[in-house]
């Protein structure tokens, strides 16, 4: 099952799959690491529509809510522990 970036509540941990977004904004997130395969973790969502902290690769990187539904993820849950 593949889900929106978006969708993951905090705690919970996906593997990007799939990058759908404009060929620009793939290229900005496949400098910083952000590729298919990679591991993410939802930290939290900023109030009122702000955007989302997510860890990936020791970095926490802080993404719109639209560029995050463009992300899908296959899911892996909850950390042990939280």
């Amino acid at each position: 099952m593949r889900i929106g970036l978006n969708a993951l509540h905090p705690g919970e941990r996906g593997r990007v799959e799939t990058i759908n977004l404009p060929e620009e904004v793939c290229r900005s997130f496949y400098r910083l690491g952000l590729t298919e395969g990679t591991r993410v973790r939802c930290l939290r969502y900023c109030p009122l529509g702000g955007p989302g902290l997510y860890l990936m690769r020791g970095t926490v990187l802080a993404l719109r809510r639209e560029d995050s539904a463009g992300i899908l993820v296959a899911p892996d849950g909850l950390l042990p522990g939280e």
